[in-house]
């Protein structure tokens, strides 16, 4: 069945769309759900869709990678580093080796051939089971070590793919020049991601524009991988693994909020994309009647993954820092397989006949297995293993807040058939009180747990405060869409929008909890701030705990009236209240059409007038009371 590759662009991005909703609907990953649903549909008839797996590689891998590793953290990554690093490269080593022997008993291959497939299923691709922890609130360092890993072990198994893949051509190998081509090709992909990402660090600290900066940001996503690949014959997905997490961690630092948002959105996007098309690729490029035949050979390389995939996890996880038991569990079964086997195994000369094809079909029915049997498992297991273990408050708060809003949703259909005269008024009055009092027990019930157990509360009270910010951002959005608000009074009112949704949470749950401020006053401020400026600066001050009082002025410049805040900074927040004046106070470029305000002529030309954004007077004190 031949497409147009526009309308299949479309029918894919319209599946992908069905399936995400249908997933969420029964609770199936996402990715699983994409390559049952091309699966499904290769069932009806061939569809030819042929991608290279160089193409595959530099087109979907790039974004891919570089996405998960802007998002990683930093420090939980440095900190697991040994862990990691032992998995990754050790690990494949032993994984190549291990399936290599197994398959090469069971599997029909001879044992040179049987390396290769060994080499390119060390690859792991744990998008579904990310995607799970995420959903799912798993522990953060659980989520570093399966994605660290991932990330770390696709580049060195691309690089011992391709060193034994030139062995067998060859029939030559030297260990020496091994192991100085591996240090050579990871070695120096790691120093292209290092260089390009510091230097585009460098170029985004100096720009505040995030049109330019989220291409600055795919130019470094793929300039990376090619440059690395194609110019210096290293490793690229090393190389965009590195830019990755330097850009995740150093670019955020020089961008303004509004920006930050804007990049974290556009690759969170591009990352979903190309998961799409990546497992819907996957599915329907799937031969089952193929599979079906060469069930034994799939049989015996399931299992030559499996025991490896042990043997590394449950030696090698406890040479670095400790990890439990019940998360080694999480680590063997979310060693899943994806696109860099099924792309390295497409990437097989035809020069390996007769083996090439059975290598094919063993690395579908591995990766098939891996994400709908493991992937569609690994909720189940996360639960059983109590990695996702709730407090009896949190339950307890679940629990009641369920019995609340069900009750409401009764209350409120009653309610609705009494106004459509579907029940009498006698129904209606007779069970108004009933379920009303119902409400109010179990509203008070809830009222109690949060009183009881303040985290919860503050847990709360922060996704209500960010659910409000974000209501207001759409608010803003509507408003300029419709011609309501100018362009530049949008910007300036999402910045401080953006501003308070990454302000400090701390400060927040304080204020909110109402605990008292501290009130060990050592510092006065005298703040001159411009009137545009009033809201912002005083919303950024609040949400750092130091509170501020506002003085309007009788002076002012260029008819804009100037207001003088009072603040009060308590020992040690100095600092923190400059940075936040600096963050919502900007200086701005005023035009004087007039020598003296009000006058009643006009100069010829106007003249352009730089206005400071702000102006502090600082005052020690020696003492302070509040009465």
């Amino acid at each position: 069945m031949e497409i147009e590759i526009e309308f299949l662009i479309l029918i894919l991005l319209l599946v992908s769309t069905i399936v995400a909703v249908i997933g969420r609907r029964f609770r199936i990953p996402y990715t699983v759900g994409l390559v049952l649903a091309g699966l499904a549909l290769s069932l009806r008839g061939p569809i030819d869709i042929y991608v290279s797996p160089k193409l595959f590689l530099s087109l979907f891998l790039p974004p891919l990678l570089f996405e998960a590793a802007f998002y990683l953290n930093f420090e939980e990554f440095r900190r697991n580093l040994s862990t990691i690093v032992l998995l990754a490269v050790p690990g494949v080593l032993i994984t190549m080796f291990l399936v290599g022997a197994v398959v090469s008993i069971g599997g029909g291959l001879t044992l040179p051939i049987a390396l290769v497939f060994g080499s390119l299923i060390a690859a792991t691709d744990p998008v579904a089971v990310v995607g799970i922890f995420r959903k799912l609130g798993a522990p953060k360092r659980l989520e570093v070590l399966l994605e660290g890993e991932s990330l770390l072990n696709d580049g060195t198994a691309i690089v011992i793919f391709n060193l034994t893949l030139a062995f067998v051509a060859s029939g030559d190998f030297n260990l020496i020049n091994g192991l100085t081509d591996f240090v050579r090709i990871a070695g120096g992909g790691l120093m292209v991601g290092l260089a390009f990402g510091w230097l585009f660090a460098s170029l985004i600290n100096r720009i505040d524009d995030h049109l330019v900066e989220i291409t600055l940001t795919t130019i470094l996503a793929f300039g990376s991988f090619l440059v690395a690949e194609d110019l210096l014959h290293v490793s690229g997905v090393l190389a965009v693994v590195a830019a990755g997490i330097v850009s995740g961690n150093v670019d955020p630092r020089g961008m303004s909020p509004t920006t930050r948002i804007v990049v974290f959105n556009f690759w969170e996007y591009t990352a979903y994309l190309a998961n799409s098309a990546v497992f819907l690729v996957i599915g329907l490029q799937i031969d089952l009647p193929a599979l079906i035949n060469s069930w034994q050979s799939i049989l015996w390389a399931i299992g030559a993954v499996l025991v490896s995939r042990a043997v590394v996890i449950y030696i090698f996880s406890n040479l670095g820092r400790s990890i439990p038991l019940s998360w080694r569990h999480v680590l063997f079964w979310g060693g899943l397989r994806g696109a860099i086997a099924l792309a390295l195994a497409l990437s097989l000369p035809p020069g390996l006949e007769p083996y090439r094809e059975t290598v094919i079909l063993m690395t579908f029915g591995v990766v098939l297995f891996s994400i709908v049997g493991q992937g569609y498992t690994m909720d189940r297991l996360l639960l059983r293993l109590k990695v996702l273990i709730r407090s009896e408050e949190q339950l307890e708060y679940e629990s009641r807040q369920a019995r609340a809003l069900a009750t409401r949703a009764g209350y409120e259909h009653i309610q609705r058939l009494s106004e459509d005269g579907l029940i009498s008024l006698h129904t209606w009055e007779t069970l108004q009180p009933i379920l009303k009092l119902r409400m109010d027990a179990l509203t008070a019930a809830i009222q109690e747990t949060l009183r009881d157990f303040p985290d919860l509360e503050a847990q709360e009270l922060l996704t209500a405060r960010r659910e409000m910010l974000r209501a207001q951002r759409g608010m803003l959005a509507t408003l300029r869409r419709n011609g309501v608000v100018s362009e530049v009074t949008y910007e300036e009112l999402v910045a401080e929008v953006d501003v308070a949704l990454e302000s400090d949470l701390e400060a927040w749950k304080r204020q909110a909890l109402k605990d008292k401020p501290d009130e060990n006053i050592c510092q006065l401020l005298m703040v001159v701030v411009q009137a545009r400026d009033l809201e912002s600066a005083s919303n950024a001050l609040s949400m750092r705990g130091i509170r501020a009082t506002r003085i309007r002025s009788m002076g002012g410049f260029l008819r804009q009236r100037n207001h003088l805040l009072l603040v009060g900074i308590p020992e040690g927040k100095l600092d923190l209240a400059v940075e936040a004046l600096k963050r919502s106070c900007r200086s701005r470029v005023e035009y004087l059409s007039s020598p003296i305000e009000s006058a009643p002529h006009i100069l010829p030309q106007p003249i352009e007038v730089q206005v400071r954004g702000a102006t502090v007077f600082v005052f020690n004190v020696d003492r302070c009371e509040v009465f």
